[in-house]
């Protein structure tokens, strides 16, 4: 199949029930199909065995590689399936990826998309219109509707306080026929759920950082793009089933103690690595927070974001959610 300069990351752990529904949108890309990579991070479901499956029962073309295998090339058309070893966290998988992806050097757009979200057929042809138009983008979004319902935006891009840490998505939760696209020049960040960065940012910035293990990353990798533009295009609409793997919120839900605990340790983290004089701000805002959860009856999610906050370590029920392996990559990093 000939080459095709996007090339998509989608980092897996127990995403069975959702994969194919993924990689089946991106290679039904209309007018090009991308080079697809999916990093499973030591997944202990079925994920890795639907992938097999659907692969011995439609004949697509999947490739298998250890982490550290060399060549791991991947190529437009096919799916480069990259066992990672271990739960290395969001922007710990999404690194391994872009690194195949790095290595094809007709790829220039690299596309990061969350396992539990299928494109619009027509993502493609908007990524590569807007990189049309400026060339010279960091980052790159579009639209991320929730999948139910279908038609209800969840972010159009993202906003961040560099006191509080809050941060704040774009449109959330209107309806996607009546919301009007923000410009780049108004957004902080783009969501790591679909974010396109150039080969440009990518060489400058260099990879994500992997400290925050999940939560913030993206906002992490905006801040650090110099005066290269965000971009966001009209037409990338991507559909996302909110928080299947880690618990995040969604308009109904109240999020899980493991998605608290991390969300607030990166915030700390974030906070403290670009505006550290705003540290006891955002201690205090989230004290709060805590504060008004209790009230709610949110005991664990109130203690798992009181334990983050002040530097007290993570609850045992969030711990024994990782592996020892993984425990050791994201709180071995978060405790010190």
């Amino acid at each position: 199949m000939p080459s095709f300069p996007i090339g998509v990351v989608v980092v897996a752990f127990n995403s069975a029930d959702v994969i194919l529904g993924c990689v089946r949108s991106l290679l039904a890309q209309e007018g090009g199909v991308p080079a697809v990579v999916v990093v499973d991070n030591a997944s202990t479901d079925d994920t890795v065995a639907v992938l097999r499956a659907w692969a011995r029962e439609t004949g697509a073309d999947l490739r298998e590689f250890a982490v550290n295998d060399r060549p791991a090339r991947g190529a437009a058309g096919a799916v480069t399936l990259i066992h990672s070893g271990a739960n290395r966290g969001f922007a710990g998988g999404v690194n391994v990826g872009l690194a195949v992806l790095a290595a094809m050097p007709e790829i220039g757009h690299f596309w990061v998309l969350n396992p539990d979200a299928f494109a619009d057929p027509a993502a493609c042809r908007a990524i590569l219109r807007a990189a049309s138009k400026t060339p010279g983008y960091a980052l790159m979004g579009g639209r991320v509707c929730y999948a139910e319902p279908p038609h209800r935006v969840q972010i159009d891009g993202g906003r961040v306080s560099l006191w509080t840490g809050v941060s704040g998505n774009v449109n959330l939760g209107r309806p996607a026929g009546e919301a009007v696209l923000p410009r780049g020049e108004e957004l902080d960040f783009i969501t790591g759920a679909s974010m396109v960065a150039s080969r440009a940012f990518y060489d400058a910035a260099g990879p994500m950082r992997e400290d925050y293990f999940l939560y913030y990353e993206e906002a992490d990798w905006a801040l650090r793009r110099g005066e290269m533009p965000l971009v966001v295009a009209e037409g990338l609409v991507v559909y996302h089933h909110a928080g299947t793997s880690i618990g995040s919120p969604t308009l109904e839900r109240l999020a899980s103690p493991f998605s608290f605990w991390f969300k607030y340790h990166s915030r700390m983290l974030f906070v403290r690595r670009f505006n550290p004089i705003g540290l006891p701000v955002a201690m205090a805002y989230a004290t709060i927070k805590a504060a008004q959860l209790l009230l709610k009856g949110a005991l664990p999610q109130a203690g798992a974001l009181l334990r983050a906050v002040w530097g007290l370590g993570a609850p045992r029920s969030v711990r024994d959610r990782l592996s020892p392996e993984a425990q050791r990559i994201a709180f071995g990093r978060a405790d010190r």
